[in-house]
């Protein structure tokens, strides 16, 4: 992204100057912030939006923010800087810091998506469809944004954040911002034009335009009123001990759906042996890199770079695979089911980890597959006691509804299955080992299966 800095009215670099040593110690504590672990040594102003002007009770700035870490190039944030004399309260939990210097000296910041005002102007502007400075709020003229929506932030954990207005919509705000087409905007817009119901159609949508590029910020898509969290859901019915294939072999057949109309709306390829290469090339060096991060899988690595190997062997020997546009990173918690028992899928952004051309590439839908039979597995091995038949019983039946649309079971393809679930479980050890140690018996406990070749 280019430095150069967009700017309106009172805006300045002496804002962000003055704001650095708060925001040195605020950001990193975010779940959003990708950086953790290494000091943040500066940042850089990349964009600057006033947004309410702070000679007011209330003020509210835009900021599209560079951190500078050790050994990267600096990743660019979303920030929402609200501005009062005082926090109210209610909005200890949204405090940033108090400005000792500087534009906003004697003024108290904080994270502006817990205030209501400052949210609402967001949605104000979608339905204008406002352009303030280097922001566009664009929306889809075919669909209503109706004003006096009563917004609330979402507390739960996520790599974003996000804002419901009303039990109408919800809008999603990108924090870790990367040019380009962002995929959970693309897709959904793409799903939409097709017709598939079991993704809510974009509302509007917040960009930036900056030295000619583009910067997706945010989507407004319509909000499922009463839809419970696949991930919350299946937990309870685990806890109850309850049947879940009924709802397995459902999402099976949404996640089908999807697949489909994906492979409809954009363009599919075929891959070979050439092609596939750099795919088990991919897998093999995280493999090998999780060795290194995680010394408690070297046991295991021959027998999940088998699963690799085989996957390479097959392809010279001729086998051919069709791949396509995917969710990318498909899992329980991306999925919501609606009073009436219908599944739709949320969420298309991908790993957040990862560049976005690699995200917008296409893939054998066995991706998506196996993300979600993984995640099948963490639900039943973290209940109490772990319920391993469980989740056996949820794979298969996941696999059998989404063969009942897609006409092919992916169980029919077990070497391309193994392998995309080998290295989702290598990347779930890395992961908890990082950040949460105590989850990390969850993926060894399928590392040791996938060393041995047993799957569904």
């Amino acid at each position: 992204m280019s430095e150069a800095v967009i700017r309106t009215a009172t805006t300045s670099p002496a804002l962000l100057a003055s704001l650095d040593p708060l925001l040195r110690e605020w950001l990193p504590r975010q779940r959003w912030f990708a950086g953790k672990g290494r000091p943040v040594t500066g940042f850089s102003l990349v964009a600057a939006t006033e947004l309410l002007p702070v000679d007011g009770r209330l003020g509210l700035y835009h900021l599209l923010v560079r951190a500078h870490q050790p050994m990267t190039s600096g990743d660019c944030y979303q920030l929402l800087i609200g501005v009062r004399e005082a926090l109210p309260p209610h909005l200890a939990p949204a405090l940033i810091g108090h400005m000792e210097e500087g534009p906003l000296a004697g003024r108290t910041v904080y994270e502006a998506l817990y205030d209501p005002r400052p949210a609402e102007v967001l949605l104000e502007a979608l339905r204008a469809q406002a352009r303030i400075g280097g922001l566009r709020f664009e929306r889809d003229p075919g669909q209503e944004i109706r004003p006096g929506l009563v917004p609330r932030m979402v507390t739960a954990e996520q790599s974003n954040s996000s804002v419901v207005y009303g039990d109408t919509f919800i809008l999603k705000l990108l924090r870790r911002i990367v040019p380009g087409v962002n995929p959970d905007l693309e897709l959904p817009l793409a799903l939409a034009r097709e017709g598939c119901p079991r993704v809510p159609a974009p509302t509007g949508w917040l960009h930036a335009d900056l030295d000619g590029e583009s910067y997706v910020l945010g989507v407004l898509q319509p909000f499922v009123q009463g839809a419970a969290d696949g991930w919350e859901l299946a937990l309870r019915e685990l806890a109850k001990g309850e049947d879940f294939t009924a709802e397995a072999r459902a999402l099976g057949r949404a996640t089908a759906e999807v697949h489909t109309a994906l492979a409809r709306a954009l363009p599919s390829v075929t891959l070979g042996a050439a092609q596939l290469q750099p795919l088990v090339d991919g897998m093999t060096e995280r493999l090998e890199a999780a060795v290194q991060a995680v010394p408690s899988l070297r046991p295991y690595a021959p027998g999940l770079h088998s699963a690799f190997t085989a996957l390479a062997d097959l392809a010279a020997e001729g086998r051919t695979w069709t791949a396509q546009r995917v969710h990318g990173d498909l899992h329980l918690g991306q999925c919501l089911r609606s009073p009436a028992g219908q599944w739709s899928l949320i969420d298309f952004e991908g790993e957040p980890s990862k560049p976005l051309a690699e995200r917008r590439m296409p893939q054998p839908p066995a991706r998506d597959v196996a993300g979600m039979l993984r995640s099948f597995d963490y639900a039943a091995l973290s209940a109490d006691p772990p319920m391993p038949g469980w989740a056996h019983a949820c794979r298969a039946a996941y696999c059998s509804g989404y063969a009942e649309i897609a006409g092919a079971d992916p169980r029919t393809d077990p070497v391309l299955l193994r392998a995309y679930e080998t290295d989702k479980a290598i990347y779930e050890v890395v992961y908890e080992a990082r950040h949460r140690p105590d989850w990390l018996p969850v993926p060894m406990a399928a590392i040791e299966r996938y060393a041995t070749s047993d799957l569904i």
